[in-house]
């Protein structure tokens, strides 16, 4: 193991099957700014109490850690919330793909019953009776006309930029052969020597097809959700799940589209079984998941507290001031 290990510290990250996350290129900072303000703005919920950031919590690994996200008045869904970190290397939103892209995406929980309970008409209806929000609109796009469509494109723009670069993983792809123990360079070779690199590859370590959950073993689900089937109708396609990124994936459990193993090394060995047909030992799976560990990279960061604009620009003066 010590001499495979040393050859694959030797390897030119060209030759790897993943590659290393670049920092985002923002285009229209103006449009992020905004699509921020709205990401963790609360009024585009029917309650008044749920945001983008609720279950796709950027303190928290892009996640809220719970089997299934709660919605409008404690509804469950039906699904795991995946990360919205680098969410923009995947070929398509949402466990089943029925959003092409980040902007069919964030339409989506605003109208949600089950999520922000909004409606689309009144998000924009909202947004247009807040002089900071028209300012913003007018910076972004050159006019302060509130639309969903600018809306959607705003939060896209944003969650475009949240990347999370320099890995410890990434680090040694780009050559830094002392930035992975020896433990965790033997996991990665067993991460690609098992196949695991099959479907999690790329930049993302994954989200870039849909896979069958349960190839080899079936796997018996706690969720109702049947995958892309719904979007396509095919029975092919049933239980056809796109593929997670493993990016930061020490900190988005629990994990699978049913939210159903709560560790790290619980996953890998379900995966093992369900997905390769292979029994990891316990060396190996502690390995393995010495490895994903890596694959953690820089956390968003933001000025904090984030305040989207007041429905009332005009300041007052407080009390005793």
């Amino acid at each position: 193991m010590a001499l495979a290990c040393a050859g694959l510290a030797q390897a030119s990250p060209t030759q790897e099957p993943i590659q290393p996350i670049q920092p985002a290129k923002v285009t229209n900072p103006a449009a992020v700014e905004l699509g921020k303000m709205l990401f963790f703005d609360t009024r585009l919920s029917k309650s008044g109490f749920i945001s983008c950031n609720s279950c796709h919590n950027l303190s928290m690994g892009g996640t809220d850690n719970l089997k299934s996200s709660i919605g409008h008045g404690w509804q469950k869904g039906p699904i795991n919330a995946p990360t919205v970190l680098n969410s923009r290397f995947n070929l398509a939103q949402f466990w089943d793909g029925r959003a092409a892209d980040l902007k069919a995406q964030a339409g989506g929980p605003i109208a949600n019953p089950g999520e922000m309970a909004f409606t689309h008409e009144l998000a924009v209806e909202t947004l247009k009776t807040i002089p900071g929000y028209l300012s913003a609109f007018r910076k972004a796009y050159g006019s302060d006309e509130v639309s969903v469509d600018r809306i959607t494109s705003a939060i896209a723009a944003f969650e475009e930029t949240l990347v999370t670069p320099n890995s410890r993983f990434d680090k040694w792809l780009k050559g830094d052969k002392k930035a992975l123990s020896a433990d965790e360079l033997a996991g990665y070779k067993l991460f690609k020597d098992s196949g695991c690199v099959a479907c999690h590859n790329g930049p993302a370590v994954g989200g870039g097809s849909f896979q069958k959950m349960g190839l080899v073993e079936a796997y018996k689900a706690s969720s109702p959700a049947e995958g892309r089937v719904a979007v396509t109708g095919k029975d092919a396609d049933r239980f056809n799940f796109k593929v997670p990124t493993l990016r930061n994936v020490e900190l988005t459990y629990p994990y699978f589209h049913d939210g159903a193993a709560n560790t790290l090394p619980e996953a890998v060995d379900t995966m093992g079984r369900v997905q390769l047909g292979k029994k990891f030992t316990a060396e190996e799976n502690a390995r393995i998941v010495a490895f994903l560990r890596t694959l953690t990279g820089d956390q968003p960061r933001f000025t904090l507290p984030i305040l989207p604009p007041s429905a009332d620009a005009t300041p007052r003066p407080r009390p005793f001031e």
